[in-house]
């Protein structure tokens, strides 16, 4: 392998353009070789942001290349194909979340990976938000006492949807606000909590003529005995907490969404003296009723995760999310579906 590591990304829509490649581009260790996207506007907006990466055509152009890692950053229904062939070529990948539209199809990708002995991550980028990385941190130093409920909501206000392959209907198209930020709420509280014993969901479709649900809530019950409720939706046109964690000893309450995403989509990158910080009046609060302080929001860090990668194909390091982990979600994803069908409380296998 060269000193740089050659990066091939599948896809320049929001996710590559905002995301994948300006992160790929500031990590040390990487090079972004190459972009598959066909459209003009895309290749003109690559060119300017990224001289000197090829623009493909194709796929299989990608494959032919000369690559030592694979990102599929393209519509959902296509991460399965994209991934399996990227292995089968013998080439470590990232899969944009959700991971699959299904567990199962997911635990078959797992498994082919382990199989050939290849690093397979699955872009949780929220597990680097700054607000996150302050409850992690609230929650590990037992600020809070026992965590008895962990409130989650990521509400956006969009009352018009928004016409592409997210809307559209279908299982295997992956569409819809609960595998989208579902996804990653699911995913924050089972990297806090661990496993989950049973589901309770109500998943809805509130705007007119939209084909996709749009509005969710999910109650998960941990088997470490806390309990995760989170939220979501499209019709919100004044936002909750994005966290609310109670303990038996406090409580740790914060408003607003992570920086990140703006601050790369205005041309910000990691490594600016800036990157990753929020301003004091955007502290979310911890203690008792009465009795409350601000907390310094810990600096958001997406560029972990492609640092990640490069020690789990350089060094043998563990990735920086498992597939194992995404299977898991996606299984309280599907546990959530059915509950939200019959109305009642669903009940997982959480045998470790």
């Amino acid at each position: 392998m060269n000193s740089e590591i050659r990066v091939g990304l599948l896809g320049y829509g929001i996710a590559g353009a905002v995301f994948h490649a300006p992160l790929i581009a500031a990590t040390p260790g990487l090079a972004l070789t190459s972009v598959v996207t066909t459209d003009p506007a895309k290749r003109e907006r690559l060119r300017r942001e990224h001289p000197g990466t090829t623009a493909l055509d194709s796929a299989e152009q990608l494959f032919a290349g000369e690559h030592d890692l694979v990102v599929v950053a393209t519509p959902n229904r296509t991460h399965v194909e994209l991934a399996t062939t990227a292995l089968e070529h013998g080439l470590p990948v990232v899969v944009d979340k959700p991971f699959a539209p299904t567990s199962a199809q997911a635990r078959e990708l797992a498994a082919l990976a382990e199989a050939r002995g290849l690093p397979l991550s699955v872009f949780q980028n929220r597990r680097w938000d700054g607000d996150f990385r302050t409850v992690r941190k609230l929650v590990e130093d037992g600020e809070l006492g026992r965590v008895l409920r962990f409130e989650s909501r990521f509400d956006r206000w969009v009352p018009t949807p928004k016409q592409g392959w997210r809307e559209h209907a279908g299982a295997e198209e992956a569409g819809g606000v609960l595998f989208d930020l579902g996804a990653h709420l699911v995913d924050q509280a089972l990297d806090l909590f661990g496993p989950v014993r049973s589901v309770y969901a109500e998943v809805s479709r509130l705007r007119p003529g939209v084909q996709v649900d749009d509005d969710f809530f999910v109650a998960l019950q941990h088997v470490s005995g806390v309990r995760s409720h989170l939220w979501s939706s499209s019709l919100a046109a004044q936002r909750g907490a994005r966290f609310r964690v109670l303990g038996d000893q406090g409580a740790y309450v914060k408003h607003g969404l992570d920086g990140q995403e703006a601050a790369l989509k205005a041309g910000a990158r990691p490594g600016s003296p800036e990157w990753g910080q929020e301003p004091e009046d955007r502290w979310g609060t911890l203690g008792v009723e009465g009795s409350t302080r601000q907390v310094e929001t810990e600096r958001g860090a997406y560029e972990n995760f492609y640092r990640g990668m490069v020690a789990a194909i350089q060094d043998g390091a563990p990735v920086p999310v498992a597939p194992t982990e995404a299977v898991a979600a996606l299984e309280i994803i599907e546990a959530a579906r059915s509950s939200a069908g019959c109305g009642r409380v669903v009940e997982l296998d959480a045998t470790p």
